[in-house]
């Protein structure tokens, strides 16, 4: 079939295999262009298939030749259906994984579930022994609670206060004010227990009682800090609240692992077109005008290059890992470098619906937007026929 982009609202409803491949072979060729990485060899990735967490696949395995285990919740295709975009991901990285030679099994399920949960352990026990890397890169708005069986939902909201600023609708261009009411009920606790550590915690309790955990072992979250701009709905929100319990989790699993020499880290990651920020309010004006300034710098990057420059720069290095002052990896510090934040906050000022395509990289923002759905992919003939139903190799 003749698949195109559906939008309805923030949300691409379609995907395109052959697009969603390219963009996979494209991590892949610049992982190997950046030489080897002296990395972990056995590696789970818990939110495997999107962003940070299939850039840490790609990474683990071309970088540094890794044997790795995929965790994911992605829609399967159908006939006249197509898949999420995280299952044609993940379908490209098995068939290369598999070319060049390296173990690559995926998990499709409720990550959070014990059921899923057990099925990973079984898979580690029966093909890897143990694992020396957990990449935790869950990225849900919903947690059914494993334990108490409630589902929790969270929210983007200010604590406190309206909080009243520009935002942009990437679509049409337009910049608007908006509102957004403060946070009430049970809405930082629920925020909590859907996107701070506790399942990450769950995981590694999991994973160290069977004794999958390889002497020295290293587990890695991501997070993100980003600038005063977006500080009052974000950092200083609801999520933060989130991220915050995610970072102190962090130090809690470092205790937890130190009979096996193993340490937990928060990297706190660059601002990006993902879906989940596509729909925050501010952040898509926000990440636009930092496009524009990164790539006239010279120094922007996206997720591929971010994870790559995590493992070689930070994790791999041969000695201590570097931190910051709160024990956190800054892989944001190009994004947070004070004269990038000064020209952005400068031009926040001046944006408007008139100028946003100039002093903004807002095509940047539509071309990545539509990248992690597979359209708009250089090399990919959108007007042939695709076979919407693509196999997982190891999913069936």
């Amino acid at each position: 079939m003749i698949i195109e982009p559906r939008m309805r609202g923030f949300i691409c409803t379609t995907s395109h295999p052959k697009g969603c491949e390219q963009n996979v072979k494209n991590q892949i060729e610049y992982i190997k262009s950046k030489g080897h990485i002296d990395g972990a060899k056995k590696v789970l990735v818990i939110g495997a298939s999107t962003g940070f967490g299939l850039a840490s696949r790609i990474t683990s395995a071309f970088g540094s030749d890794a044997a790795t285990i995929g965790v994911f919740f992605e829609k399967a295709p159908s006939e006249g259906k197509t898949a999420s975009p995280g299952w044609y991901n993940s379908a490209a990285f098995e068939n290369e994984a598999h070319k060049a030679g390296l173990y690559a099994k995926s998990i499709n399920g409720d990550a959070f579930s014990n059921e899923i949960k057990k099925q990973t352990l079984d898979l580690i026990k029966a093909d890897l022994g143990q694992v020396d890397l957990i990449i935790y890169s869950l990225a849900s708005p919903v947690r059914v609670h494993p334990v108490t069986g409630v589902m929790h939902r969270s929210v983007l909201k200010p604590i406190g206060g309206v909080f009243t600023n520009k935002t942009v609708d990437f679509h049409s261009g337009k910049v608007s004010e908006i509102s957004i009411e403060p946070c009430s009920g049970d809405d930082i606790e629920n925020t909590i227990a859907v996107m701070g550590g506790e399942d990450w915690g769950m995981w590694i309790d999991a994973l160290k009682a069977e004794n999958l955990l390889a002497p020295g072992a290293t587990t890695v979250a991501y997070s993100y800090i980003g600038p005063s701009l977006t500080e009052a709905v974000y950092r200083k929100g609801t999520i933060g609240r989130a991220k915050d319990h995610l970072e102190a989790t962090a130090f809690a699993i470092t205790e937890n692992l130190a009979d096996v020499d193993g340490k937990a880290f928060v990297s706190v990651n660059k601002a990006l077109v993902t879906q989940a920020s596509s729909a925050i309010p501010v952040i898509p004006l926000y990440i636009s005008l930092l496009y524009k300034i990164m790539k006239e710098e010279g120094i922007h990057e996206g997720c591929i290059e971010q994870i790559q420059r995590l493992y070689q720069e930070r994790l791999y290095i041969g000695n201590e890992v570097p931190v910051d002052e709160k024990g956190r990896i800054r892989i944001d510090d190009l994004e947070m470098r004070p004269d990038v934040q000064e020209k952005v906050a400068a031009l926040w000022i001046e944006a408007v619906t008139e100028n946003l395509s100039e002093i903004g990289d807002l095509e940047g923002y539509r071309k990545d937007f539509y990248n992690l759905f597979g359209f708009d992919v250089q090399g990919v003939d959108y007007k042939a026929d695709a076979n919407e139903v693509v196999n997982i190799e190891s999913i069936g």
